[in-house]
Order: C-alpha cells, then structure tokens, then sequence
C-alpha cells in the first residue's frame, strides 16, 4: 500500500511585527512623585576651563605678589626662602605620598604640585611676615591662602573632572537632590503609569551579611518598571564609581541622566534597573571591591546589595540579568565581581581599571587590603581566579580604556564599530593626567585580563580612545556602552 508522501511544509513565516501603537496622551502629572528638575546641574559656569578657574589662579597668584613685594634685606635674605623652601617641601611632601600610596594612575599635572606648594608657602607667609608688616601686605598674605588653597583644588579637579561646573559642586556639597531623585514611599503612587522620565530612589541596603558600614545607596527605575499593578522583571546593573568616591557620582560628577533619558525615550520607557552602590564607605577608603581590612566591600556588594534589589524592586535573580559596569577602581571591580562570581553577574563593563585590586606596590597591596594575607590577594587577583574557575559560560565583558598619544584608537576583537566612544565637549572634559604621554597602563592591563578571560571562555572586548582619566571620559564610556549592556541583559534594543 503506497503511503502517500505528505507535501513539504513551508518554512513558518516570522511573525509580524505589531504597528506600533499611538501613545496615548501623557497622564497628568503626579504632585507626589516630587521629581526634581536637573536645575543647571549639567550646565552652568565651568570648573574645568573658562573664566572661572583662571580667575581663581590670577587672583590667588596677584595677592602673593602684593603680599611678597616689600623693602629689606632681611625679608628677602631670610624670610621669604624659608616659605618658599617649606612651599617646596610640602609639594614633594604630597607627591610622595600619592606615590607611594598608589592613589592614581594618571600622573597628576605639575601645576597641582606647584599649587599643593604656594598654598603652604601663602600659610607660611602669613606667620614669617606679619611683625612689622603693612596693613595691606598683611591683608593680601591672609586672603592669598585661601585662593591658593582654591587654586590647588582647581587643578585637581581639572585633572580628573569630578566637578564639571560650579552648580554640580555646590549641589554635590550641599547634598540636593539629584535629578529625577523621589523617595521610595512614592513609588506605589506612581504605578500603572508611564512617566516622561525614570526616577531615582534612595536605598538602605542594610549590612546584615557583611558588616559594612556603608553611605545611602540610590537605586533609578526607568519609566517602564511603573507600568502595571506590579513591577515588571527587568535586568539591573550594578554602577561601580573610582577611588574617592560617593554612591551619587555617576549622577553628579558623570551627570549620566541626560544619556539615561535620552536612552529610555528612544525604547519606550524600557532601560535596565541602575544601582548606584557604596563600594567603600567613606569617601577616603579606597577598599577596591575586597574584603580586608578597610571592609568587606565585596561581600555587601554580593550579599547585601543584589538580594535587596532582587527582593525590593523584582529584578530576576538571575545571572543573565545582572550586570556591573564601573570606572577607574569600580572598572577593577567589575571585572572582579564577575570573574570571581559568575552565579550573580554575567555582563561587565571594565572603564579604565587596572589588572587587579591595587594600592601601591604588590607587597604593599598584600599589607593594606588584605592585612598581611597573600592568600587573600590572590583569592581576589582576577588572573588567578580566571585560571583556576575553568570555562565559564556566557560571560562577556568590554573594557573601555585610555590609549597613550603614541598608539593609535582601536576597537578589539568582536568589537563593531556602533560602540565607538562619542566625542565629548572640550569644554566639558577634565585634563586628565596630561604629561604627554597618558600611558596609564590600562590598556596593557585590559589585553592581559582580556587574553586570559577569552582563554576561560569570556567573551571579550577592548575599545581604547585618546583622553584623560577623567569622568567625562567615564561617562562618554558608559554612553557608548548602555546600547550593548541592555542588549546583553536581553532587552530590546534599536539599532
């Protein structure tokens, strides 16, 4: 009996792709929401170049020489080498100690070191010229110290861009609120809408886990976790920022809320959950992502902060949606949290880290993070654990980094070229360490951990692009990135 042959079925057909439907009109504005507008916060009189900061050095550097000027033999014989051999000292003073204690990778301009010395020498001048002085040499020298003292800061903040203008230094020192910041007894107001803008919320973690002491933490939830009678399940990434550090900086010194905006606008309000953490505790203890001695950073990160946010605010607690992007020592440790714990994260953004945790030499690494444990150091030196995890799977990450003036911009392996990183406003960047050369050694860092992560089955790529360590460059980075990370976390993504 012939059975007959069933005819060939035709490939399915994809499915057609929805209209997309007319947005309906804005729903009126919630009183309760209390977002607040960025009020001049990424705009306004420069910190970084213009009339501001020159006038500053013009200033302090005219009263010092009001205040030098003066008839005597003895002044200028005695009194005024002494301030400036103690100027002198103090400079090599701080310059050492920044050194040795491995504060940055970027060399600091010249310029700070001079300052960092005329602010002690203006204090010297003070003491070492007041017996017998004119009322006017004695007002000059008084108010010189504190415009040598701004002129030091200037300069700092010049070389790494914390402040871009003078309204984000006033708001961040005065501890306003940050753009689209409400509190969380708000948010069930605002459900089953669809605001213009995400918002941010204050956080309180807890430290239950880790016993870390740790400063308010935000949390931002894009306009889409407001749609519904629930949250939705969206992906969240952990934000990571330097050294010397707040939870706010991404938002204040980055001042990444436009680009959060601008994103969420061209996808319907759908962006990944942000967690601006605490990696440190205090403003001053550079702890790297590790548990030592200055705290156990990385167990408030994985045990304090990722189950809060899951439980709290309903991202999966899945690994595949979990993703860290951090700059400078918050690229360090993203690269570290991921490598060292793929059950949580699988996604990282590496900007201008180094190799591994680090504060000064290996040996003095070993002693002040890890008090004294080498075995410690290598638990948490991510060439070592990526060596002895095996093949990891579906693990990617990208670092983005700084090249010297000598080697040319590139994009690495797998790169695209849609993740180039935008150009930033000069008038808008920090200097960064600018000595010529800016071979920070990031770039060698990112091909080493890039090699060894692609060897353990890490999906890997390198951008690297001319400019100073700065947060301009931090968050020009985290721009470039945003389309690649959501993607990554599985959300839709235009092209």
């Amino acid at each position: 009996m012939d059975v007959p042959t069933p005819a060939p079925t035709a490939p399915a057909a994809p499915a057609p792709t929805a209209a997309p439907a007319v947005a309906p009109p804005p729903p009126p504005q919630l009183p309760s929401a209390k977002l607040n507008p960025y009020n001049g916060f990424h705009h306004g009189v420069s910190l970084l170049h213009g009339w501001l900061p020159l006038t500053i050095e013009i200033v302090a550097a005219v009263l010092l020489v009001v205040a030098i000027v003066r008839w005597g033999r003895r002044w200028w014989l005695i009194r005024v080498p002494i301030c400036l051999a103690l100027g002198v000292v103090a400079a090599f003073a701080a310059r050492t100690v920044m050194d040795n204690e491995g504060l940055a990778s970027d060399p600091a301009p010249v310029r700070l070191w001079i300052w960092v010395g005329t602010a002690v020498a203006a204090i010297a001048l003070v003491v070492v010229g007041w017996p017998g002085a004119r009322w006017w040499h004695r007002t000059a020298a008084i108010v010189a110290v504190p415009f040598a003292i701004a002129s030091s800061a200037v300069v700092l903040n010049q070389w790494v861009g914390y402040y871009p203008s003078a309204q984000s230094a006033w708001s961040a020192l005065t501890a306003g609120p940050l753009p689209h910041q409400t509190d969380q007894d708000e948010l069930a107001a605002m459900r089953n809408s669809h605001p213009a803008n995400g918002v941010v919320v204050p956080i309180d973690t807890g430290d239950g886990a880790s016993g870390f002491k740790h400063r308010t933490e935000y949390v931002y939830l894009p306009p889409a976790w407001f749609a519904g009678p629930t949250p939705p399940a969206l992906p969240a990434v952990m934000m990571i920022g330097g050294e010397f550090n707040t939870p706010a900086d991404w938002l204040r010194s980055g001042q990444i809320m436009p680009a959060i905006d601008a994103f969420t606008a061209a996808h319907a309000g759908t962006a990944p959950v942000l967690v601006f953490v605490d990696s440190s505790g205090s403003f001053n203890n550079d702890t790297e992502c590790v548990d030592g001695p200055r705290g156990a950073a990385a167990d408030h990160l994985t045990k304090d902060v990722v189950p809060y946010v899951d439980s709290r605010f309903g991202v999966p607690a899945d690994p595949a949606k979990w993703a860290v992007v951090g700059w400078s020592m918050g690229g360090t440790c993203a690269t570290d949290l991921t490598v060292m714990h793929p059950e949580l994260f699988h996604t990282f953004v590496d900007i201008a880290g180094d190799l591994g945790p680090t504060s000064g030499t290996k040996e003095q690494t070993i002693s002040r993070l890890y008090g004294g444990d080498a075995a410690a150091y290598d638990r948490f030196d991510p060439l070592t654990v990526m060596a002895k995890h095996g093949p990891y799977t579906d693990v990617a990450g990208l670092f983005d980094d700084l090249t010297p003036s000598h080697r040319p911009d590139r994009t690495g392996k797998d790169a695209g070229g849609r993740f180039h990183l935008p150009q930033v406003d000069e008038s808008r960047i920090g200097v960064g360490g600018q000595d010529g050369v800016m071979d920070t050694g990031e770039v060698g860092a990112a091909e080493k951990l890039c090699g060894q992560g692609r060897a353990a089955g890490i999906e890997c790529t390198i951008h690297t692009t001319q400019g100073g360590h700065t947060w301009q460059f931090a968050a020009a980075a985290f721009t470039s990135s945003l389309p690649w990370v959501s993607a990554r976390l599985g959300l839709p993504v235009h092209t």
